[in-house]
């Protein structure tokens, strides 16, 4: 028996299916005398530090963690489930942390994109039972923008590197913590589970420890997801956004079938994009919910879910905000949510008052689940000018000239599928979603959709070098040599691809075959 500790945020259905698929029953706290009856407890963090600690509060969860972990009882801690047992983070100035482990959470001060989001290995420092079975140079998934730093570092159990070096684990007696998520890493995190859950194993180092990691490039698996004119979920695709083929809906597969396929080719994430009418369903039957559920018992990395995050009304007059359709998502096995048309309105409103309005979907998710769980989706077209005067935009000098010769161009932002554009660039839009506590842009490109002619790495390198958040590529890929294209001369740390898996016309498999040796990337 494996008790969860669920505080009520973020993705915690992922752990319990990785432990079901493990053979274990698991329970789920109710009150403070579950923790203090638990066999071994599992507390997957989700979110932000401050808001953790203030729920763990209000449900007097904290004197019996305390105790819990004081008696050295079996305890596996996940991401903020690390954190926590820290004095107190950066990320939540003047509100403590249990105290466990003398020592604070700080924010990664570095060159490179922040949040931390990927798949990266780990350097062993000491003996643990939790290493059995793996090679030494398995990945990990990650996803954060603080680091647990220990006054004393007798109780690392791991490193990993990420321009600089930082815990990546712990281990002290019987707890054991972890800051990357094993339930979302593939078959090597079951195996952490594993080696957690069967407390007889012996000690173990692994085969082989790296002297350094890296972080990997991400192959990304996109379904857009709709209803077919019979009302059947489908994944489908179109070029330049138009998903019909002769009038009907394409249908290239049932959206858990292909996720669970892209799952065994080797997919470092996988995203649904639900394009679906959605509006008129109370929250609770939405039917991207229950394709979510499913996806999540047999997908084990981590899973983005775009389309309807916002305010709405359903048919019987029940308002829902943008925080509780996301929050619906996060508990049927999203890990991030993808804001599209809605970031446009909000970035626009943001531009005429001068100020936040502290009440956006990208504010209110960012501030409950942390900024790592809102990905900003922004879909642009090419808008050819004959001088970088002719608007008032971010214009850059293009190496493809319009059609009537111009030698630059702004990047359009548009909503409602591409149908509508709007007086707002690509560059200013991710800017301020940063600003509003976005982590991440998908950043798609209207005029290379389907096209199979590659990347826009003009696009790709214009938002990149004006953010600090991880950008992910996507629109016109057609063959492995436009991944290797998109890593080498663009610093995206991932890449985005939907119609070419889809019809198997480049499995990922082969993507991944072609790039080994040549970028780093998760076998």
């Amino acid at each position: 028996m494996i008790t969860l500790l669920d505080y009520g945020a973020g993705n915690v259905r992922s752990v319990i299916n990785a432990i079901e698929r493990l053979g274990e029953t698991v329970r789920s706290v109710r009150s403070g005398a579950d923790i203090s009856a638990a066999e071994k407890l599992v507390f997957p963090g989700v979110g932000a530090f401050g808001s953790m600690m203030q729920i763990l509060h209000q449900k007097q969860y904290v004197d019996p963690l305390r105790e819990y972990l004081k008696a050295d009882r079996p305890f596996l801690g996940i991401c903020l489930g690390l954190q926590a047992l820290f004095q107190g983070s950066e990320e939540a100035a003047g509100i403590d942390g249990l105290g466990l482990i003398p020592g604070m959470v700080k924010r990664f001060d570095i060159r490179r994109s922040v949040p931390h989001i990927g798949w990266n290995g780990l350097i062993a420092k000491q003996p643990s039972r939790i290493f059995n079975g793996l090679t030494g140079e398995e990945k990990f998934y990650f996803v954060h923008s603080y680091h647990v730093v220990p006054q004393d570092e007798s109780t690392v159990l791991t490193y990993t590197d990420y321009d600089c070096r930082f815990v990546s684990s712990i281990q002290m007696g019987n707890i054991i913590a972890t800051q990357f998520h094993p339930e979302k890493s593939g078959d090597a995190g079951l195996r952490i589970l594993k080696n957690f859950m069967d407390t007889d194993t012996q000690k173990v180092q692994p085969a082989r420890s790296p002297q350094q990691t890296n972080l990997a490039k991400r192959i990304i698996a996109c379904l857009d997801v709709r209803s077919n004119d019979q009302g059947d979920l489908v994944v489908t695709k179109g070029d330049q956004y138009d998903v019909r083929e002769k009038g009907a809906v394409r249908n290239l597969g049932k959206p858990v079938e292909l996720a669970g396929r892209y799952y065994t080719e080797g997919a470092d994430e996988i995203t649904f994009l639900n394009i679906t009418g959605f509006r008129d369903f109370p929250l609770k039957d939405m039917p991207m919910l229950k394709v979510l559920e499913a996806t999540s018992k047999h997908v084990f990395v981590p899973l983005t879910i775009g389309g309807g995050i916002r305010d709405y009304t359903d048919e019987s007059g029940r308002e829902y905000t943008a925080l509780e359709v996301a929050s619906a998502y996060f508990r049927s096995g999203a890990d991030k949510v993808s804001i599209g048309s809605d970031a446009v309105l909000i970035v626009e409103d943001y531009l005429q008052q001068g100020r936040p309005s502290g009440r956006s979907a990208i504010e209110e998710i960012a501030r409950v689940y942390g900024n790592q769980a809102v990905v900003i989706s922004i879909d642009p077209r090419r808008v050819y000018v004959d001088s970088p005067a002719a608007v008032r935009h971010p214009v850059i000098e293009t190496a493809w000239p319009g059609p009537k010769g111009e030698r630059f161009c702004w990047y359009q932002c548009t909503i409602k599928g591409g149908r509508e554009g709007r007086d707002l660039d690509a560059v200013t839009l991710a800017q301020v979603c940063e600003k509003l506590g976005a982590g991440e842009i998908l950043l798609n490109c209207i005029d290379r959709d389907g096209t199979n002619s590659g990347f826009d790495l003009e696009l790709i390198n214009a938002v990149k070098s004006a953010v600090s958040i991880p950008v992910i590529a996507s629109s016109g890929a057609g063959c492995p040599e436009h991944f290797l294209e998109v890593f080498t001369r663009t610093q995206a740390e991932s890449a985005l691809a939907a119609g070419i898996f889809h019809r198997r016309e480049v499995p990922i498999t082969t993507v991944k075959q072609f790039l080994a040796c040549k970028v780093e990337i998760r076998p």
